[in-house]
């Protein structure tokens, strides 16, 4: 084998571990951002996301409604608060937070 085939090989390996690495790392996250969805977030947003009318919040599954905000909206809002909800900031890491804001995004139907 010569050198050159050798060092696509190679490099084509290196490129499949960190691929696969990011991909576990993220469906890590995205376990634990489910997890945190249910201990913090479910009570008033529904399991699912759709939201409760008596606690008045919105449905996440909704497209129109994801439309609304933002990512940095979504991470400023559970960092921050906004009344009745609580602020996070003290509660989760910024990383939680921000893994928590990506979960929102699959809510979409």
């Amino acid at each position: 084998m010569s050198a050159k085939p050798m060092k696509k090989h190679t490099l084509l390996r290196a490129a499949l571990t960190i691929i696969i690495t990011l991909t576990l790392a993220s469906f890590a996250c995205g376990a634990e951002a489910a997890d945190t969805w249910k201990t913090k977030c479910a009570v008033c947003h529904g399991p699912e996301g759709k939201g409760k009318p008596a606690a008045h919040t919105q449905d996440y599954t909704s497209a129109d409604v994801q439309a609304k905000f933002t990512d940095e909206e979504a991470i400023k809002t559970i960092t921050d608060g906004k009344k009745p909800m609580p602020s996070y900031k003290d509660k989760l890491s910024a990383d939680e937070i921000k893994a928590l804001a990506a979960y929102i995004r699959t809510l979409k139907k």
